[in-house]
């Protein structure tokens, strides 16, 4: 079983920041569980560049599929937990 490594409370703050930047919304607009596509309008590009920002911001690499779990806060912090761990 791969080992977890948790998101600190400033990376959390940064995934928020990074998701809000893209998706042009307020911070205090978007919840750890408010759905991005249909609360927030987003689209599959926008997605896509989360992704990409992520990647970049936290030096990991992050697979396609996971795009499926990157339907709100947690799951877009999951998704990076998951490549913290694998780094």
């Amino acid at each position: 079983m791969p080992s977890t490594t948790a998101v600190t409370t400033e990376q959390r703050a940064q995934i928020k920041e990074i998701v809000c930047d893209i998706l042009e919304i307020e911070v205090d607009e978007v919840t750890d569980t408010s759905l991005f596509k249909e609360e927030h309008n987003a689209d599959s590009l926008g997605a896509i560049e989360i992704l990409s920002s992520l990647e970049r911001e936290f030096g990991i690499e992050i697979d396609q599929v996971e795009l499926t779990r990157m339907v709100n806060l947690d799951g877009v912090v999951a998704v990076v937990e998951k490549g913290l761990a694998a780094k």
